[in-house]
């Protein structure tokens, strides 16, 4: 805890759906030393969550008035605190402000993007001044990306430790999901849809695997690791059967996991390829599906230019009202299940299984955001480097076990 600051955590967009999961995750798990608050533009709504939460928990929280299009706002919004939690997206739209915020003020910063030309802007923009600032910029702390980079750090780091020498081909397979959809989650994906739609250069720097890096000629030539493929399963592990396509949400967590390398001198190793597929059910047959969702993505880098032509007045009109979500019941029955399978340069294979119940985006995404808030918070002097980073660096020592804690199934298993 830094007791320079008013607060230890605030969390900016709380009246939001995500937000407000993870506002309530946050007050009943937090140790009591924890200062936390929660900030937003309606102060009505923050004091009636407050209340609520003061209610149910028994926790007091502060209560911060900012509007995030407000750059005074925001700086005096950052200079408070020592961690700064935002759910407040399309972070295409909102997130770049927030970011200069908080590496003015040295104040650490997380967030739920999973916007690749989003985290893009911001490594350009202030890699190099957060880290003359000491403040961590963290993207992707939810769903997206912690399982998929936790997991490759894991497996890195135990492969190493046993003498195995660093990853090659690697592989996160979806092996179960359950899910539901918000409007935030739609409004992010349509934001971002646009701005790979804005220009050629966008939609060529998206299809780019180390989009993400900040010494991008240095980054090993492995050839494109495309986003849509599609594999036998049994070519990724002998033991597995059916078909895969690639991960809908691939195409962002591929890129932080492969920064994650790149931030660790390639610590991972040097031949290091990554890509996450999603297996489809019916054995055999299942090459069908899995052929569908591989073109789907192959096709979004060239088909996404037409929402340049759609008026958004007609794609907010069929989309899902932001700030909605699915209910209680339906979060409770969701979860996930990723297994990650590497070759290590000495022939040794490995995999992660990373597992959570209720829903992904959201149940889990609460208990993940949270988890990686209290980490930032209460865990400084295990935190990794300043800068624009991934989760894997910034909390990698960390957070793992305090997921655990929190019901996550992380395990590890060499498989020769």
């Amino acid at each position: 805890m830094d007791g320079d600051r008013e607060f230890d955590i605030v969390l900016f967009g709380c009246t939001g759906f995500v937000g407000g999961l993870t506002a309530d995750y946050l007050s009943r798990r937090a140790p009591g030393s924890c200062r936390i608050a929660l900030a937003g533009r309606d102060r009505a709504k923050l004091d009636d969550i407050a209340g609520r939460l003061k209610v149910d928990v028994g926790t007091d929280v502060g209560v911060v008035v900012a509007d995030v299009t407000d750059p005074g706002a925001l700086a005096s919004l950052a200079a408070r605190t020592v961690v700064l939690v935002t759910t407040v997206g399309p972070y295409t739209e909102y997130g770049l402000e927030v970011v200069r915020a908080c590496v003015d003020a040295g104040t650490d910063y997380l967030d739920l993007a999973g916007e690749p030309l989003f985290v893009r802007d911001s490594i350009a923009k202030y890699h190099g001044p957060a880290t003359r600032s000491g403040s961590r910029i963290v993207h992707s702390s939810g769903f997206d990306s912690v399982p998929s980079d936790l997991s490759v750090k894991i497996l890195s780091e135990f492969a190493r430790e046993s003498g195995d020498g660093g990853l090659t081909d690697t592989t996160l397979v979806v092996r179960g999901i359950r899910g539901g959809f918000s409007g935030g989650t739609a409004a992010s994906g349509l934001a971002h849809g646009r701005a790979m739609a804005s220009s050629r250069g966008a939609r060529a720097a998206a299809r780019d695997p180390y989009t993400l890096s900040h010494c991008r000629t240095a980054e090993p030539e492995l050839g494109p690791q495309p986003d849509g493929r599609i594999v036998p399963l049994a070519a990724v592990a002998p033991d597995l059967r059916g078909w895969a396509g690639g991960f809908f949400m691939g195409f962002h967590n591929t890129r932080i996991v492969r920064r994650s390398n790149t931030l660790t001198d390639w610590s991972y190793g040097r031949r290091f390829s990554y890509s996450e597929v999603m297996a489809c059910p019916g054995g055999p047959a299942s090459i069908v599906p899995s052929a569908v969702m591989a073109a789907g993505i192959r096709s979004m880098y060239s088909s996404v230019r037409l929402l340049g032509a759609v008026p958004e007045s007609m794609t907010d009109a069929v989309m899902p009202r932001r700030g909605s979500g699915p209910g209680a019941a339906s979060r409770s029955k969701g979860y996930f299940d990723f297994q990650t399978y590497a070759t290590t340069s000495s022939g040794a294979r490995y995999r992660t299984d990373f597992a959570m119940d209720g829903d992904p985006g959201y149940a889990a995404t609460a208990v993940i955001l949270g988890e990686s808030a209290l980490a930032m918070a209460c865990d400084r002097d295990r935190l990794g480097q300043s800068g624009v980073v991934t989760p894997a660096v910034a909390m990698g020592d960390v957070l793992p076990q305090r997921l655990r804690a929190a019901g996550a199934r992380i395990n590890i298993t060499r498989l020769d």
